[in-house]
């Protein structure tokens, strides 16, 4: 990962309405090999609890690999459920039996899915259910690589301009907005069959490569063909691959809701520590516990 421009010059577009940028033809062309090599069976579901009617719900996909929920998502969970939003979680996990029982009581529906596919098998999973049960609703969508929200994510339902609306956008691989989260108005079938090249019917990824390139990189592209497309914070920078990253700090003043787990993580050291050690003060503010 590169260098990206400091905070003080940081490149950013507020309220971005998408505007195609090509990514290039060797990754046009691996694209195409990852259509015809990588795609794998989807991964088995079990609806849990059924969703119901209602004007607007969060879609929250939590990784559970041991059955195990960490301090991390309760903060998310108990947040999400003083919101108005009906809450969805889609939950990863070995076997269903090991949905943890807080997930049962909390979720207002509730999906496993087995472990295969990445994310975004588990937002087609979530979004399908919702737009057979709930035709028409809003949807805000995001998973746990992120911390928070520190913000009532309401206001970002009401804020949103486009069908298609991320919280941020970056130019890396073609513009495109950055798959941890976003909002789909008024979802319908027909909406999402717009999107069958993203949320393949019966099919994921099980490639982190493959779902890079062929559905996050592509998915406002696609999108674009039948509906608007836009984000809240767009890193206009080409040096800035990824504004979560690169200018947390401003996007948390802005009001952004989120911090990235990777900052205070694997890419902590890409950052800088002093960068890392002031998203460490913040998350204490905001009253979540340590990370990691």
């Amino acid at each position: 990962m590169t260098s990206a421009p400091n905070e003080e010059g940081d490149g950013l577009v507020r309220d971005w309405t998408f505007q195609p940028l090509a990514a290039s033809a060797y990754h046009g062309r691996q694209r195409i090999k990852n259509f015809v090599t990588r795609l794998r069976r989807a991964p088995p579901i079990r609806i849990l609890r059924r969703a119901d009617r209602a004007p607007a719900w969060i879609l929250y996909f939590v990784f559970l690999p041991d059955g195990q929920l960490t301090p991390a998502h309760r903060f998310t969970i108990a947040r999400l459920k003083a919101m108005d939003p009906k809450l969805m979680i889609v939950c990863a996990a070995p076997d269903p039996d090991v949905v943890p029982p807080e997930l049962h009581e909390r979720a207002d529906a509730l999906i496993w899915k087995g472990m295969s596919g990445f994310d975004f098998s588990g937002y087609a999973a979530g979004l399908r259910h919702l737009a057979a049960r709930s035709a028409g609703a809003d949807v805000l969508v995001f998973n746990d690589s992120v911390l928070g929200p520190f913000v009532d994510l309401t206001g970002f339902l009401a804020r949103a301009r486009w069908a298609l609306t991320g919280f941020t956008a970056s130019q890396f691989n073609g513009n495109h907005i950055q798959s941890y989260g976003f909002i789909i108005r008024d979802l319908t079938r027909r909406r999402l069959a717009a999107l069958r090249s993203v949320f393949v019917p019966g099919l994921a990824f099980d490639d982190f490569d493959a779902v890079v390139l062929n559905q996050e990189t592509r998915f406002a592209a696609v999108a674009a063909r039948r509906m608007d497309v836009g984000a809240f914070w767009y890193a206009g920078d080409a040096r800035n691959e990824d504004p979560t990253l690169f200018t947390p700090e401003i996007l948390l003043d802005e009001g952004f809701p989120f911090i990235k787990k990777s900052a205070l993580g694997k890419f902590r050291h890409v950052i800088g520590n002093a960068v890392a050690e002031r998203l460490d003060a913040r998350l204490a503010a905001f009253g979540h516990p340590p990370f990691p």
